[in-house]
């Protein structure tokens, strides 16, 4: 009989025995090795930890200046991540995370810190997921598995003008990777404002074989009225004009309906479940709050969105006008796709600058 290796777990593996090693990186113990924790003499922690010595939380966080970038992980595989927590301080959205899988040169996963883990207007917002969980006060989780082959490698760099503190812990496991999974890939896009009567595009340039996994949205509305009749759009292996999957409307996608209403009050209702959720609604205050804006994710776990050649993602933004017709909207809108897929794969489009990432 084949002996299980350790990656692809769930309740129904759980009891399953392996031969594959349990690892873990932490400021505690950089580099994950076997009896290499807590060793530390120097660290954030070290004068809190004067009177009890080595051992005693000496290295719980690392600092990252302005302009500079650390790594957080350098692993030789094969083996696979199966869970990530971090905890940032200052503004999250200039805190990038990146990862590399393999030989690659280019990352695989390239975002603020905040949108990677479906938080991305920079504020707090709970989330329960079976993929992501926000958890008070800033606990920010990633249970997406992550197989590599011959390395991963996973950085952090700070783009704003203080210090970032970083509370981090990759959990990992070293074990054969079967040969049909694929890599991990994140990208982050934003436009703002979209042009008109244009769509927003979430996903373009996708080559090789893979299949999509989630969607995480922050949109920022600019006109009074509902703002979901947009439809999302998915073009596969070669689609043009017009896609394979068409959706019906923004809230439908995220699997409500009727514009997240509830129905007694007409106001907006979050919600947060295994697979989808509007998380995050944040409310003009009368003030210097002007904007309604939302936070919403989607995963496809059961259900991911297979392609053998190429992919493509859009989502349009229509409101409602005059005489029962749609209005192309030019909202702010910002996304991170997930998917996975076969290396090699193409370089994401530049980063976009600090400016054009911040939130005001």
């Amino acid at each position: 009989m084949r002996q299980f290796s350790g990656i692809g777990m769930d309740m129904g593996s759980l009891s399953r025995l392996s031969t594959a090693q349990t690892r873990s990186i932490s400021p505690e113990n950089p580099s994950g090795a076997r009896g290499r924790g807590g060793m530390a003499t120097e660290g954030t922690g070290a004068r809190y930890a004067r009177d009890l010595g080595r051992g005693w939380k000496i290295s719980p966080s690392v600092i990252v200046p302005p302009g500079a970038t650390i790594e957080l992980a350098d692993v030789e595989g094969p083996g696979a991540i199966q869970h990530t927590w971090i905890t940032p301080t200052g503004e999250w959205r200039f805190c990038i995370l990146r990862i590399y899988w393999d030989s690659q040169e280019h990352p695989s996963v390239e975002s603020p810190a905040d949108d990677f883990f479906a938080c991305g207007w920079g504020e707090y917002a709970q989330l329960s997921s079976l993929a992501v969980c926000v958890n008070p006060g800033s606990g920010l989780n990633s249970y997406w598995e992550m197989p590599f082959r011959d390395r991963c490698r996973i950085t952090v760099t700070n783009i704003a003008d203080v210090d970032l503190c970083l509370h981090y812990q990759i959990n990992y496991t070293l074990a054969d990777v079967p040969e049909d999974r694929g890599y991990f890939h994140a990208q982050f896009r934003r436009q703002n404002p979209l042009p008109y009567r244009q769509a927003y595009t979430l996903l373009d340039g996708v080559k090789g074989q893979g299949h999509y996994v989630g969607t995480y949205l922050a949109w920022g509305v600019n006109n009074n009225g509902w703002w979901g009749e947009g439809e999302i759009k998915f073009y596969l292996d070669g689609d043009d004009e017009f896609p394979t999957i068409c959706g019906t409307g923004t809230e439908d996608y995220f699997c409500g309906s009727y514009g997240f209403r509830d129905e007694e009050t007409g106001q907006y209702l979050e919600f947060t479940t295994p697979y989808s959720g509007l998380h995050q609604v944040i409310r003009p205050d009368g003030a210097h709050r002007s904007q309604t804006r939302f936070g919403m994710y989607r995963w496809h776990i059961t259900n991911p969105v297979r392609f053998q050649r190429d992919l493509r993602v859009t989502m349009q933004a229509l409101g409602w006008r005059s005489d029962e017709r749609y209005l192309p909207l030019q909202d702010d809108i910002s996304s991170v796709s997930y998917w996975y897929q076969s290396l090699p794969t193409t370089p994401f489009p530049a980063p976009a600058d600090r400016d054009y990432l911040e939130i005001i």
